[in-house]
């Protein structure tokens, strides 16, 4: 059996600590009852909760495990226990994968009568599978054809029912607001009815899906003035309708007179609304033979569609001119909209898609500027399988800008990669960059491990960047990393401040600190016992009984017994009628 790119250290890193345990027991319990290799894929069934087995499947490439999936119902971080035993099961017991035969091979050794009968019999025991493969056929049809015809409705859309769904909507949620409800009960809703407007737009038919939101958006401004009454407009459907407007409109035959009349629409809804609908004018007046427009589709690069200065909702538009486009495989004209636009990632993803990767590097070294921009490309080419240039990719990108929140992901998937290749210098340095984005005990050791003798050198960088680290949600990696290289007085720093009353973080640092700083546990732990027992707190009595054992050990430490048992009794003295506290106060002594 051939070495599969997985590793423990892979396993923790994209699991639970509960999960990797639990996924231990059901590997010792071996309740992995079948393993098999077909590939780059490996299929597993596992014995669990259920009378069958669950399923695990994983997809894996030179660089590492690209997808994991399991019938399970486990909807949490990481991969379940199930995932977890079937790759610990490969590691550790790697003669019980048997080898199976790949799809594609199985497929050579049928002539074309057999293909069709094992389609035919699939398809009756899965009879939803015939419109996959009918939009499997259209695709392949579609790739040998300059572009996609959009489909024609052939009858006339009645917008009735679109009407009364809408109505019902706000009524109901004028009904609710009028008994005080303080939940949304517009938004989801008539975000459903919008989706189905914009199908047709996405399948070509714009005129019918302008007709179905004029009706939306006429019944939704007539209630308006009611909702605001209530506090109850909803400004989470506006842009989605500006943006299904724009595709209508970008999508639609429509004649100058209807233009017109659109326009004036728009702008008494924007009177009457707090709705902006200038993106949607904008497309209305522009639509796809403005001039400058046309230049830039046909690769003009000295023309500007907005001259010096482009509205706020540029990149928007250029987006919704993007995807239809790509639906109507105009990709050169695709390309051209995007550089000029400076749709970047767009640019860039697609020239890889089109299998036109040595261009997407060149491309990549001129105008790739910002961290997702890299991250969009370098998962394009793994998929495609140029693993070296996502590499590449990748090792550049993350060290770029970060302008969303993609900097954590996009390192630790580099990361991985570079393990997968054996370019661990590579690993080493998205490690680093993956712990500053989002410092943690698991990343920390991890850097640790990839770094070797170079540790010494590369740990004060790191112990830095945790102390500066202000995000709310690093305290506990501080105080994971801190107690682990015994610096007490630093998770003492941390915690400090904390106030919550059952504190594990606290509790934590309080027994790492007992011989070391007893003075600030025993002041400490009197601090958060004492509100609880004097403002009679019954629920919370367990949690203070639990601060003074830390106390009572810091107490012993420096040898004053004496006075552990004088504060004590004066507990017992002033709050002695508390009988549910005095009984949990037995196990003081």
């Amino acid at each position: 059996m051939s070495n599969l790119p997985i590793s423990e250290a892979i396993i923790r890193q994209n699991s639970t600590t509960q999960s990797f345990n639990r996924g231990e027991e059901y590997y010792d319990n071996e309740a992995v009852v079948n393993l098999k290799k077909r590939g780059n894929l490996i299929e597993a069934d596992v014995e669990g909760s259920e009378y069958k087995p669950y399923r695990v499947t994983v997809r894996f490439d030179a660089g590492g495990i690209t997808f994991a999936n399991c019938t399970c119902p486990y909807d949490y971080d990481g991969w379940c226990k199930h995932i977890v035993a079937s790759l610990l099961t490969c590691i550790r017991q790697s003669a019980r994968i048997t080898e199976g035969q790949t799809l594609e091979s199985l497929l050579d050794r049928l002539d074309h009568a057999q293909t069709q009968s094992l389609v035919q019999v699939l398809v009756e025991n899965e009879p939803q599978l015939i419109d996959e493969i009918e939009d499997f056929v259209n695709s392949l049809t579609a790739k040998n054809a300059k572009k996609t015809q959009p489909y024609t409705r052939k009858t006339k859309i009645d917008t009735s029912s679109f009407r009364s769904r809408v109505n019902y909507i706000l009524r109901e949620a004028i009904r609710e607001f009028e008994y005080g409800s303080e939940d949304d009960p517009i938004t989801e809703g008539m975000l459903e009815v919008i989706e189905e407007a914009r199908q047709f737009a996405e399948n070509g038919d714009g005129n019918n899906a302008i007709v179905i939101l004029e009706t939306i958006t006429s019944a939704y401004v007539e209630k308006f003035d009611e909702l605001s009454d209530y506090g109850g407009e909803s400004y989470s459907i506006e842009d989605p309708l500006n943006e299904a407007w724009t595709e209508a409109i970008l999508n639609a035959d429509i004649s100058e007179p209807e233009i017109i009349d659109l326009q004036v629409l728009f702008e008494s809804w924007q009177d009457e609304t707090n709705l902006d609908f200038t993106m949607c004018l904008a497309a209305l007046q522009q639509g796809w033979h403005y001039e400058p427009l046309q230049r830039i589709l046909k690769g003009d690069t000295n023309v500007q569609l907005w001259g010096e200065e482009p509205p706020i909702f540029a990149d928007d538009l250029a987006l919704v001119r993007l995807q239809i486009l790509e639906r109507q495989q105009r990709y050169q004209e695709y390309l051209n909209l995007a550089l000029a636009e400076g749709m970047t990632k767009q640019y860039l993803t697609q020239l890889a898609n089109l299998g036109r990767v040595e261009e997407a590097m060149d491309a990549a070294e001129t105008y790739m500027e910002t961290a997702e921009e890299a991250y969009a490309l370098a998962k394009v080419l793994r998929e495609d399988g140029y693993l070296g240039e996502a590499l590449e990719i990748a090792e550049t990108g993350i060290n770029l800008p970060e302008t969303g929140h993609c900097l954590y992901e996009f390192a630790t998937w580099t990361c991985d990669l570079a393990q997968g290749l054996e370019e661990f210098d590579t690993a080493l340095k998205a490690s680093i960059v993956a712990f500053k984005a989002k410092p943690s005990f698991d990343d920390y050791t991890k850097v640790q491990e990839l770094a070797g003798e170079n540790w010494p050198t590369i740990k004060p960088d790191l112990i830095q960047t945790l102390r500066e680290a202000e995000y709310w949600n690093t305290k506990e990696a501080k105080v994971d990393i801190f107690l682990h290289e015994g610096m007490i007085d630093d998770a003492i720093a941390t915690v400090n401040r904390e106030t919550y009353y059952a504190s594990d973080s606290v509790a934590r640092v309080m027994d790492a600190a007992v011989s070391h700083s007893p003075e600030w546990v025993i002041e400490g732990a009197k601090k958060r016992a004492e509100p609880i027992i004097e403002q009679g707190k019954a629920d919370r009595y367990e949690y203070a009984v639990n601060w003074l054992k830390k106390a009572k050990a810091a107490y012993f430490h420096q040898g004053q017994q004496a006075e552990w048992f004088a504060y004590r009794s004066h507990l017992e003295t002033v709050h002695g009628k508390k009988r549910k506290l005095m009984e949990l106060f037995k196990q003081l002594k």
